[in-house]
């Protein structure tokens, strides 16, 4: 106990660092789901945090300079636990009235991270100045006093990054991390001073004890209702199911940071979403294909139909959650099949390390409108594409795009790409193929093959399919995208 004691400003320092990391980890999963985690989420919650910071470094020295305790270091700490517990709280409501009020995700993303993550983020920035101030004892060595200080505070910083990625984020969830740091602040600033508020401090700590075992009884509760609410360590993906009137019928749908990625009907077999019936234009452009790739497999709806219409292809799927895979076992129905390999990894890496030659490639990670992987989209990786096809090999992507107007600007862009590399690239908007202007599932279809296609098939399911061909033009005025320069997630903000 004694060295507890005669190193606790150090231990409370090194946590409070760990503890600003693991709160901006999570943060993104807080906003992702309402947000996305484009490059706009993440600006706006790594600026207001080291914003923050910079103001709880600039209060934490003028407070010290005034009046320098271990009871005032203990109730900041404890203000920062309390906000981070009201920042459990509060988030839905938040984030849901700013995804209804504040469409702009820029604005509504910095004013939730303001909110959510703005006042823990400056208590916990006054500790490492406060604390070098208790621990000064003269003037002689205060650079290295300070200096030690700031170097333990990066040091738990540095291990909070690793450990919140790597283990906690994934182990524990969005809800419950958040309970434990808030925890975790209060263990500290209780060992720091045992005087005033001790009692609520016990009272508090013991409060989140209780709720973070009620929300594991609430969590199964919910699993066996049908609503599943995961963290992975790439997603944080909902499950539920319900009527849809749409459909008219009982659907299950995988939500992957609020995005609805897939779904398939409880009682019937069948697609859900329309788009993914025209990846079966391959089968126009490419009669003979044998093999094929899937980028993007979420609860692998296509590649579960592709599996029965095709008894004699085979399909691999490139999938970069391993648990999406998991949970599309679970709850979606996806069975092990020796005609299906699945590779969890990047795509793009993929792309750039395969040997492999294919038929088809189906591009499924466009889907988002939040956050879209940009480096697929570019002139190398359509180039990578290209060069894993066979000589007659045919990509079908899925976009969310208009074609017209400021919010077709992603899809003229990606088209541009595209034609700088096939030989021939076709438009296919699926809920209206006549407007140009609306926002909506597109597929592109890329041809390595120079031959003359006919628009046209005996297939009266194709040929539906063929006629919401795009005949108007596409205009010209958008960059090839580059690993250098792909601006993405701008052009996509203005889809939203």
């Amino acid at each position: 106990m004694m060295k507890i004691n005669k190193y606790i400003l150090e231990i409370a320092v090194f946590v409070c660092g760990a503890v600003v990391m693991i709160f901006e980890l999570v943060g993104s999963r807080v906003l992702g789901p309402y947000f996305g985690t484009s490059i706009f989420v993440w600006t706006s919650l790594i600026g207001i945090i080291l914003g923050s910071l910079s103001l709880g470094y600039y209060l934490g020295g003028k407070i010290s300079d005034k009046k320098s305790s271990f009871e005032i270091l203990s109730l900041i700490i404890f203000s920062a636990a309390v906000f981070i517990g009201l920042t459990t709280c509060i988030k839905v409501f938040l984030l849901i009235f700013l995804q209804v009020s504040v469409p702009d995700i820029r604005y509504s993303s910095i004013i939730a991270s303001l909110i959510l993550f703005s006042p823990a983020s400056v208590l916990l920035g006054m500790v490492s100045p406060y604390t070098a101030k208790l621990r000064l004892d003269s003037l002689s060595t205060s650079g290295s006093t300070i200096g030690n200080l700031y170097a333990i505070s990066t040091a738990g910083s540095i291990v909070g990054t690793f450990l919140s990625g790597f283990y906690l984020i994934p182990h524990f969830g969005t809800n419950k991390l958040l309970l434990i740091l808030t925890a975790t602040l209060l263990v500290i600033s209780l060992f720091l001073y045992t005087g005033k508020f001790v009692r609520i401090k016990l009272f508090i700590l013991i409060f989140i004890i209780l709720g973070a075992a009620m929300l594991d009884r609430f969590n199964l509760l919910l699993g066996k209702n049908g609503l599943v609410d995961v963290d992975t360590a790439y997603n944080r993906i909902w499950i539920y199911e319900g009527y849809s009137p749409l459909f008219k019928a009982d659907i299950r749908t995988l939500s992957i940071n609020n995005e609805n990625s897939s779904a398939m009907f409880l009682n019937k077999d069948g697609l859900v979403y329309d788009y993914t019936k025209y990846y079966d234009l391959a089968k126009h452009f490419n009669p003979d294909f044998k093999t094929a790739l899937m980028l993007g497999g979420a609860g692998y709806s296509y590649p579960k139909d592709y599996l029965l219409k095709y008894p004699s292809s085979t399909i691999d799927v490139v999938e970069i959650d391993p648990m999406v895979t998991e949970l599309a076992k679970k709850y979606f129905n996806l069975k092990d099949n020796p005609r299906l390999a699945i590779y969890h990894e990047d795509a793009r890496v993929y792309l750039n390390e395969t040997q492999k030659k294919y038929d088809v490639i189906f591009g499924d990670a466009f889907k988002s409108q939040f956050s879209l992987p940009y480096q697929l989209t570019t002139k190398e990786a359509v180039q990578k594409e290209y060069n894993a096809l066979s000589d007659k090999g045919v990509v079908v992507l899925n976009i969310i795009s208009a074609i017209n107007g400021d919010k077709g600007e992603f899809l003229r862009a990606e088209y541009a790409t595209y034609k700088n590399v096939f030989s021939q690239t076709y438009l296919f908007p699926v809920s209206d193929p006549g407007n140009g202007g609306l926002v909506q599932n597109i597929i592109l279809v890329a041809l390595k093959s120079k031959d003359e296609q006919k628009i046209s098939d005996s297939d009266p399911v194709l040929n539906g399919y063929l006629q919401h061909i795009w005949k108007n033009s596409v205009a010209a005025d958008m960059p090839v995208l580059t690993d250098d320069f792909a601006p993405v997630d701008y052009y996509i903000s203005k889809t939203i």
